[in-house]
């Protein structure tokens, strides 16, 4: 609820001054399944964490195993030593540690290359916020801060899960009116794939199967 009250404000505010906003949503795929071990020992020692917490979760990370129970069924265990366990405790903790880094590079990038874009995290699912005058501006922005943050998760052995970007269009009125299919916040979102051909969303990304809703002010 405090997101979508901040995204409303946000929107509102932008509208007032005569801006377009736009939004882009993506998710990193399978991501605590991904988390690398050693790069993650890496960043507890570069963040000047104690040996010791290092060297617990060196300990921590490895040599798990699962068993899986199901009515009177019980399989034999497995191994599970990669990334950090969904639904562990320590996971949120462990997988915040290893972001860290990712979007302190990311932020002084887009600030070198002057990019003013908003980024929001919520655990495996992020997104770009751009308000401009023109949806041509909010693109170029969106563009670019999604290719940086492409980049720089490959380089930490993540990757954005392309099929699942959506990309959200917020306006003051939208000329075509067709029925509503989508609701998103209390804004009604329409999907128009085919309508901002001349933004080129396909070069985002070469594999990028991408959604784009515009929306406008629901009753």
């Amino acid at each position: 609820m405090d997101i979508e009250i901040f995204l409303t404000h946000l929107i509102h505010s932008g509208w007032v001054k005569k801006f377009q906003m736009s939004m882009l949503v993506f998710d990193i795929a399978q991501f605590f399944l991904s988390l690398n071990h050693w790069l993650l020992l890496v960043i507890l020692s570069k963040a000047g964490f104690n040996l010791k917490i290092s060297s617990f979760f060196s300990n921590y990370l490895i040599s798990r195993k699962t068993q899986y129970l199901w009515n009177s069924f019980t399989s034999p265990f497995f191994y599970i030593d990669v990334g950090v366990g969904q639904g562990s405790v320590l996971s949120p903790i462990l997988s915040i540690l290893y972001l860290s880094p990712i979007f302190h590079i990311f932020e002084k990038r887009v600030k070198n290359l002057k990019i003013p874009v908003l980024f929001l995290s919520f655990v495996d699912d992020r997104l770009f916020i751009s308000q401009e005058k023109s949806l041509e501006k909010t693109n170029s922005h969106l563009f670019c801060s999604y290719n940086i943050i492409s980049s720089l998760l490959e380089q930490f052995r993540l990757a954005i899960e392309h099929g699942k970007s959506e990309v959200l269009f917020f306006q003051i009125a939208w000329p075509l009116q067709p029925a509503p299919t989508y609701r998103c916040l209390s804004y009604h979102c329409y999907y128009q794939l085919n309508t901002f051909n001349a933004l080129d969303l396909q070069s985002f990304h070469p594999s990028l199967s991408i959604a784009i809703y515009c929306c406008t002010k629901g009753s």
